[in-house]
């Protein structure tokens, strides 16, 4: 039986010209910072945001903790959506790692405005209150069905955290399929946030790695970081080049993805099973079944069909589309889903 895969973009296989170019990578040590690849992907990363320098991680969970961790000091207050990555799937790392705590706020699909963390914002002169020193947003937000935001509203949160000195980081593990989608500049995101996160491993099919961006000075403080997490890496140039592979050929081809994603919303949107469909803008797909329906019991039936995914909570089942999903496999996919 051919697998079709819809539980995660991070299941992808490194292509044929991937795995060329990770055999012929240039390696070095890089924790000493002699790994010629690495400091290409670090460069060619930060060059493209317009940002001073990068650095290069195991994985965006990784980048995430360490931004947070270098942004804030035990007490403060992390404020983000209720639905982010980082609060939902990075086991506890805000009150773990960096002993802060976290303001949620109740956004629309994981995206949160500018009024939202205007009246988040602690008194910093109430010894009651946790201090608000850092805003994360995730785009596109993975739990919000692949939503993106708009420049002009990240623009607004920007104005909000410079006028109440706070800090603006971003977790865009899936960032290119907003860019693509969107038809945004990574340019603009480099002026308005003070670190990225950019993962190489989800729609863009690198097997591993994450891309922390910022300021020469941040950057040197979350090597630091990377190496008391534990993610100091020594040759690690051979999955460099499937990263700087990954930016040089794999960003454009996410528009099939997102075309593919819509084609099944549509099918699921004329499905009388499913309730509700979240608007598809990107390469995710989360969907809604009645009732009267077990999404658990669901899966399990596609899965016997050959198509593997996900339930995220109670009635709600997702899936992510990603460069080993072919058109033959959507096809297959829609007419399955007419069938069940």
């Amino acid at each position: 039986m051919e697998w079709i895969d819809l539980r995660s973009d991070t299941v992808t296989q490194p292509t044929k010209g991937m795995k060329e170019v990770m055999w012929q990578a240039e390696l070095g040590d890089d924790v000493f910072g002699e790994d010629a690849t690495v400091n290409n992907l670090e460069e060619t990363a930060a060059k493209l945001f317009g940002m001073e320098a990068g650095l290069f991680c195991p994985s965006g969970t990784m980048t995430n903790q360490i931004a947070i961790k270098m942004h804030t000091q035990p007490g403060d207050e992390v404020i983000c959506d209720e639905l982010s990555h980082v609060y939902q799937y990075e086991g506890g790392g805000i009150a773990f790692n960096s002993g802060a705590s976290v303001r949620l706020l109740q956004g629309d699909r994981g995206r949160i405005k500018a009024t939202h963390v205007s009246d988040a914002i602690n008194n910093r002169d109430d010894v009651h209150k946790a201090i608000s020193s850092l805003v994360v947003l995730e785009n596109t937000s993975n739990r919000g069905g692949g939503s993106c935001y708009e420049l002009e509203d990240i623009a607004a949160i920007k104005d909000v955290c410079k006028a109440n000195n706070l800090i603006l980081h971003l977790d865009g593990a899936r960032l290119f399929n907003a860019l693509v989608a969107k038809q945004q500049s990574a340019m603009d995101y480099g002026q308005l946030f003070d670190s990225i996160s950019i993962c190489l491993s989800k729609g863009l099919g690198s097997p591993i790695g994450s891309v922390l961006l910022g300021t020469k000075e941040k950057i040197k403080k979350a090597r630091r970081l990377r190496k008391v997490f534990g993610g100091g890496m020594r040759q690690a140039g051979i999955i460099a080049a499937a990263g700087l592979y990954a930016l040089e050929h794999h960003v454009e081809r996410l528009a099939t993805d997102h075309e593919h994603a819509k084609l099944i919303e549509a099918t699921l949107l004329n499905n009388h099973n499913v309730e509700t469909v979240l608007p598809v803008e990107t390469n995710i797909v989360i969907f809604r079944v009645k009732e009267n329906i077990n999404a658990d019991e669901l899966v399990l039936k596609l899965k016997e069909k050959g198509i593997l995914c996900f339930t995220m909570g109670k009635q709600q089942i997702r899936f992510v589309l990603h460069l080993d999903v072919t058109e033959s496999m959507v096809q297959r996919t829609i007419e399955l889903l007419q069938k069940i």
